[in-house]
């Protein structure tokens, strides 16, 4: 599979600037030759000296003519999508630089100076309350939140809050969630009742028709029959700089005796787009041995947004409108794929736009064209929306999946979305010189 978020670089850059150095060390000089998405980010596989291991941040300066700008990048580790891509030679190791695209860069020169901490950016930083969650800020600003307790069936109650792990959002302002917990909402409704199909958590991952062993059969959206379920198994990677956070999490998929069918690599990365924030959800899960069967329903499996419950009992439902690539749909309409009546399948996009307290929020929901098909696609005047596929996950096929979610305030038209997507799937050319 061919990474999804970067370029791949055709030329692999060999350099030996020294990290011991005070001064500033050019490590890398390329030209971007196609037009991008002015702000968006880009990411460039690289190959550097095993000293550079440690290095984050980086400072990119850029000069045509008179003209000269400076900027800041990142160095990560590859990224779930990347990480196939060899080191160019031995002893080298692989790194992904990763930097705010440049309309004005276009046919120019950027340079990447090495400086262990460029002044005056605020950064990414995580934090954790062990056992229950780990928490992504930027700038002292919570973004993301992963909720992770151990599964714990000692009552109805405790399972129902254990049984699968899952991604919250914050608003950009990072004052609240934007998204649903089920059981874990801060506050709660008062009314118990009033918690709209609490299953729907966050940004979650799951299908809720799954056969393995050939003839057993459970559902990890709903987590049944007996103890099905999702375990989180430990950090596999975190990053935290400049211009983005991630982390890689381990997931166990769990059926009725709580035997795992299925392990997953989850990764989630963040960026701050000034007022707004973009998410990219990357995963790939594998069987433990022979054929896992994942099926379902649009409402109930795939990769899904679930707006907060507070959309449904501050009886906003109706104000919920979508974005759709035809343009943009009445209040309250929604449009869901049936098996006998059809519907909406394999879009690249679709925009949710709802109202929580005062305040109108619109989510791009960002299908990579990579992604297996046929997609099928649900809405909810609630805003929960997003797509599934059928999968034969076996030893030899394992199932990679790539998606966006961007979130603002307010509205966004058919052409912002589009430009979105175009710096997903068409990312700017790099050319190392």
């Amino acid at each position: 599979m061919k990474p999804l978020s970067c370029w791949v670089a055709g030329i692999v850059i060999l350099f030996t600037a020294q990290t011991s150095s005070a001064q500033p060390k050019t490590i890398v000089t390329f030209s971007v030759d196609n037009a991008g998405v002015d702000g968006m980010p880009t990411c460039l596989p690289l190959s550097v000296p095993e000293e550079f291991a440690k290095v984050t941040n980086v400072e990119l300066f850029s000069k045509r003519g008179n003209r000269a700008w400076t900027g800041v990048g990142q160095l990560t580790a590859p990224s779930l999508v990347t990480e196939k891509i060899p080191p160019a030679a031995k002893g080298m190791i692989r790194r992904d630089l990763h930097f705010t695209y440049r309309s004005d860069w276009q046919g120019g020169v950027a340079v990447a100076e090495l400086r262990m901490k460029p002044p005056d950016h605020a950064e990414f930083a995580w934090k954790s309350k062990p056992g229950e969650f780990a928490e992504l800020s930027f700038d002292d600003v919570p973004m993301l939140r992963y909720v992770h307790k151990a599964y714990d069936n000692s009552s109805p109650a405790a399972r129902d809050k254990t049984y699968k792990v899952f991604h919250h959002l914050y608003d950009p302002t990072g004052m609240r969630f934007i998204t649903n917990g089920g059981d874990t909402n801060i506050p709660m409704p008062k009314n118990p009742k009033d918690n709209l199909y609490p299953h729907h958590r966050g940004l979650m991952y799951a299908f809720n028709s799954i056969t393995f062993d050939g003839k057993e059969k459970c559902d990890t959206w709903h987590a049944k029959p007996g103890d099905t379920h999702q375990s989180h198994e430990g950090f596999l990677a975190t990053e935290a700089g400049a211009v983005l956070g991630r982390h890689r999490v381990a997931v166990d998929w769990h059926g009725p005796k709580k035997q795992v069918f299925a392990k997953e690599e989850r990764e989630m990365t963040v960026y701050k787009m000034g007022q707004r924030t973009l998410v990219e959800f990357a995963s790939r899960l594998k069987t433990t041995g022979g054929l896992v069967k994942l099926q379902g329903d649009p409402q109930h499996a795939g990769f899904q947004f679930r707006a907060h419950n507070d959309v449904h009992e501050q009886k906003n439902d109706k104000l919920t409108y979508y974005l759709r690539p035809d343009g943009k749909g009445k209040l309250g309409d929604t449009r869901n794929w049936d098996p006998k009546k059809g519907g909406p399948v394999n879009l690249p996009w679709d925009a949710g736009s709802f109202m929580i307290g005062s305040i109108r929020y619109t989510v791009a929901y960002l299908n990579h064209p990579t992604n297996p098909g046929q997609s099928r696609w649900s809405e909810r005047d609630y805003a929960r929306f997003g797509c599934y596929f059928e999968y034969d996950l076996t030893e030899k096929n394992p199932l990679v999946v790539n998606y966006r979610v961007w979130l603002q305030d307010g509205e966004m038209t058919v052409d912002q979305v589009n430009e979105l997507y175009k710096a997903f799937t068409q990312p700017p050319k790099v050319t190392i010189k």
